[in-house]
């Protein structure tokens, strides 16, 4: 993720709302003589989340959706995968229930059991510590359907714990459309009109396809990837959307997209090339007009610091006092990929998301005051 920002009160990047929430976000502040005008949250690369949200009140469905933003690509199907979640790195053991078969052993539903580190390889512990088997490098964990995680939820799927480094991968093996339901509901609230979630569905399962293949697992289980949080989080339209769309992804000619996506857009979304510096253009990937953005409560914003404050943000960036932040290059929306860090004694250049993480700001759409 895509970056994924959150879009909801439950949600944030670009996806996606989470991480990106957490951000020191300044209300204002006291003596204020710079002032820092923006729109939209997140990356601004493929699919606007309000934007689909706002697509879907003007009545188009989520085919039309899709299209509108991964551009010279169709509709087509994934067929059968599993994706292996991580859903923790490092823990000496992880602790589970509800299944009922571990590393050759049959276990008993109602009963705790637990995976622990020993050495390189995984064992099998019964709730008290008791040893109950051997599972070379890796554990796996079955049951009917699903598996509680300690400390994390109820998951589709199998558990597995396997040896790296000092401790364990905990990680969820489960199938791409189970998946999907353990994403959707994370990335945009569960009352947004259903194409709008069919359009998320088919965005999520083609993002992971994308992004995942090689090592131990494919996606993690946060805005790293996408925010998933297994059956646990689960709701009824949300499984219906993912349901309505079975199977289907993103396709730009033989291969799946990799749809990223984002909670608002400001009006227009970014080319990827310009939305992460440095990136190879791609044709799916390219800013469209997004209309129906204004949805979004980020769709326009003000951040306002004190020279104190954004000096004290963006020291080692200048010398001397600083003069202003001067733009160098803009997207092919109105974002930032250049800028230059203007001090009285000294200045340099700065990327836009480099320069959009020290002021903590929701995107790199912004222009500069100073008062």
């Amino acid at each position: 993720m895509a970056a994924k920002e959150r879009t909801s009160a439950a949600v944030g990047v670009v996806a996606c709302v989470a991480a990106l929430a957490a951000l020191a976000w300044p209300a204002g502040a006291t003596g204020a003589r710079w002032v820092i005008k923006g729109r939209g949250w997140g990356h601004g690369v493929g699919m606007s989340q309000y934007g689909a949200y706002g697509f879907a009140r003007h009545g188009r469905g989520y085919q039309e959706i899709v299209g509108h933003y991964y551009k010279h690509t169709h509709i087509g199907h994934a067929g059968s995968h599993t994706i292996r979640v991580l859903l923790a790195s490092g823990p000496d053991s992880v602790r589970f229930r509800k299944a009922t078969k571990a590393c050759g052993q049959r276990l008993r539903r109602n009963h705790g059991y637990r995976f622990k580190r020993s050495g390189s390889h995984v064992v099998l512990r019964g709730s008290h510590g008791r040893k109950l088997g051997s599972c070379g490098r890796t554990g796996t964990a079955t049951g009917q359907g699903t598996i509680r995680v300690g400390g994390k939820g109820v998951y589709r799927g199998k558990l597995k714990a396997t040896a790296a480094g000092s401790g364990l991968l905990v990680i969820n093996a489960v199938a791409l459309d189970a998946y999907v339901k353990g994403v959707v509901p994370n990335e945009v609230p569960s009352s947004w009109p259903l194409a709008a979630l069919e359009a998320q569905a088919v965005a999520a399962r083609s993002y992971a396809l994308a992004t995942s293949g090689g090592g131990a697992f494919d996606v993690y289980d946060d805005t790293r990837s996408q925010v998933y949080g297994g059956k646990d989080s689960e709701s009824a339209r949300t499984n219906r959307a993912t349901k309505r769309t079975k199977g289907e992804v993103v396709r730009h000619g033989k291969h799946v997209a990799t749809t990223y996506f984002f909670s608002t857009s400001g009006g227009q979304t970014e080319s990827v090339q310009f939305g992460f510096p440095g990136a190879t253009p791609v044709s799916y990937l390219k800013s469209v007009p997004d209309p129906y953005d204004g949805a979004s409560p980020y769709h326009r914003w003000t951040v306002r610091y004190s020279q104190r404050e954004i000096e004290s943000r963006l020291s080692g960036l200048f010398s001397g006092r600083l003069r202003k932040i001067k733009v160098l290059e803009r997207g092919d929306s109105p974002r930032i990929v250049r800028a230059r860090v203007v001090g009285s004694h000294g200045s340099s250049n700065v990327s836009g998301p480099g320069l959009q993480g020290l002021l903590a700001l929701r995107s790199t759409w912004a222009r500069f005051l100073k008062r």
